[in-house]
C-alpha cells in the first residue's frame, strides 16, 4: 500500500480510502442446523471445496463508495500523474 491511490470513479478523491483485507475462513456446516462442524486449512480441503480464489485486498473510496481491485486505484493514479503538464 506504498503507492499513490485516485478513485477511478470520482477521480478527486486521492485521500480518503477503506482497505479491505479478506481472509478467507474455510468451514463445513451442519446441514440441518447451520451450526460449524469444522474448521478447516486451506491445505485439509478435500476435492469438492474449491479455495478462494478472490482478491486479497479491494479498496473502497471513502467519498462515493466505489468498491475495486486495489490495482484500478493504483493504475488511476499512475495515469492521472503522467496527464498533468
Amino acid at each position: 500500500m506504498a503507492k499513490p491511490y485516485l478513485c477511478p470513479t470520482c477521480k478527486s478523491n486521492r485521500m480518503r480510502f477503506t482497505v479491505i483485507e479478506q481472509n478467507p475462513r474455510y468451514v463445513r456446516l451442519d446441514p440441518q442446523t447451520g451450526d460449524v462442524v469444522a474448521e478447516l486449512s486451506s491445505d485439509q480441503l478435500d476435492a469438492f471445496h474449491q479455495p478462494y480464489r478472490g482478491e486479497r485486498i479491494l479498496v473502497q473510496c471513502g467519498v462515493c463508495g466505489t468498491t475495486e481491485q486495489e490495482e484500478r486505484f493504483i493504475k488511476m493514479a499512475e495515469h492521472m500523474r503522467g496527464q498533468r503538464p
